[in-house]
């Protein structure tokens, strides 16, 4: 399948933005597919809206390389694949690059097409790109899109240096548009749903960058990846045999696709319930709350006290829950932000507070104590939060002990009670960390003994 794999030479280069157009153009007339490398869940609500596909994260910290493979060739059928990097080319955690962005892009025999922050240079964009080619010989390279450019003069400078100093071709230039500054806030880019006219929002994107991009360019350097090896991995799906809620609004919104599908091929039908309008839960087995933004949506959160009143009487009779960081969060009894404190559902004894720094990011390692796992096992994952959590009782139980990483205290995460685990940690779904298969089989269990 033609691919191409978008990288940059640092975070906040606009890449993102830049994948959301092409994404948004190459589907007026493809099927397009989409990727993003590493923990995400902002940057590929864009780029799922802007293909009308799912986007698929493809992260070395919870699967090993060949299934990442497996994973990509299995969703990638459609005419074009585009794979977007986090942060730079050569970035990632380990020091040989094994998890890096390049690595990756070998991985999948991808060619490269660099998204270039041209602010404040000219001449010296061509020293960049040829350091780019050396540094990693086997990394193909392709192209360039020069982006944030100050004018045609400009733009012609830096074309000039390119050309000269280097074999890359450019593909693009584009310049300055009010239209492609997607807000930032604490936890990164603004949601889809947060800009109001999200297709309008997209297709004017997907304007500018389609007509600032040689597309045709574009397909080309796509086509020219090689063939990778089909996915040979059996595919199976259970009849649905459980329902499970899933939470899905504004405030509410970080799930990973392969995750989803990964609940329904262990037998559950996905029931969507809005937090914000829903009175009431809906008819379900088990609850799935999962991160988000639940802070910026606090008061609606709270003024809607039917829902929260139900969800916590559901947990308390049992139901079975879990919930990550958002989650964890509206589960508290209390979410304090700026000053303000909004009541919440209150399944959780402790109280969130928003802070100014993280108190959590990164890779974790996490050692199971109860809760989905067998006692002992090693889990991976990743946190990003702001929040901690005030006032637990001293007797709380824990899911895990955090090996790496921060948890909810330092040293723990995943509240255990009744037959809720909620904590900051957000799982991955994959062959070593099989939590839906096992959160699935938790519900059918408890259902069964009711």
């Amino acid at each position: 399948m033609p691919r191409f794999f978008i990288s940059a030479a640092h975070k906040s280069s606009g890449k993102t933005v830049v994948s959301t157009g092409l994404a948004a153009a190459l589907s007026q007339t493809q099927d397009v597919r989409s990727f993003k490398k590493g923990p995400d869940y902002i940057d590929p609500m864009w780029l799922g809206a802007a293909s009308g596909q799912p986007c698929y994260n493809l992260d070395f910290n919870t699967m090993p390389a060949p299934e990442l493979l497996a994973l990509y060739t299995s969703r990638a059928r459609g005419d074009i694949a585009l794979i977007e990097a986090n942060k730079g080319l050569y970035d990632g955690v380990s020091l040989d690059g094994a998890d890096s962005n390049a690595a990756l892009a070998k991985l999948l025999k991808a060619p490269v097409v660099l998204v270039i922050d041209t602010v404040g240079t000219t001449r010296g964009i061509a020293p960049l790109l040829v350091g780019y080619q050396a540094f990693d010989p086997e990394v193909n390279i392709a192209g360039v899109i020069l982006n944030k450019v100050g004018g045609p003069r400009h733009e012609a400078k830096l074309r000039a240096a390119v050309e000269a100093y280097t074999d890359i071709p450019v593909i693009g230039a584009i310049g300055k548009h009010a239209a492609l500054e997607i807000g930032e806030r604490h936890l990164g880019l603004t949601t889809p749903e947060e800009t109001g006219a999200l297709r309008a929002t997209i297709d004017e994107i997907g304007r500018i960058v389609g007509g600032a991009v040689d597309l045709d360019k574009l397909r080309r350097i796509a086509a020219s990846a090689p063939v990778l090896p089909p996915n040979i991995q059996p595919t199976s799906k259970r009849a649905a045999q459980i329902k499970i809620g899933i939470a899905r609004d504004t405030a509410f919104g970080f799930y990973y696709a392969d995750d989803l599908e990964a609940l329904e091929a262990a037998g559950a039908e996905l029931v969507f319930f809005n937090t914000l309008h829903d009175a009431r839960l809906p008819q379900i087995d088990g609850l799935f709350i999962g991160g988000g933004f639940p802070e910026t949506q606090m008061k609606k959160l709270e003024a809607n006290g039917a829902l929260r009143a139900d969800i916590k009487a559901k947990i308390e009779a049992g139901l079975p829950t879990y919930a990550e960081c958002g989650g964890l969060m509206y589960l508290c009894k209390s979410l304090s932000w700026h000053g303000e404190t909004c009541k919440m559902v209150g399944a959780v004894q402790g109280d969130a507070v928003m802070n100014a720094r993280p108190q959590g990011r990164g890779y974790t390692r996490l050692k199971s104590l109860d809760g989905l796992w067998p006692a002992g096992s090693e889990v991976l994952a990743h946190e990003f939060h702001y929040a901690r959590v005030d006032n637990l009782p001293a007797d709380t139980e824990f899911a895990y002990q955090v090996l790496r990483g921060h948890g909810i205290d330092g040293k723990n995460d995943g509240v255990l009670a009744h037959n809720m685990q909620a904590g900051f940690c957000h799982l991955r779904h994959c062959d070593a960390t099989p939590w839906a298969t096992r959160f699935v089989e938790f519900v059918s269990r408890k259902l069964a003994k009711a």
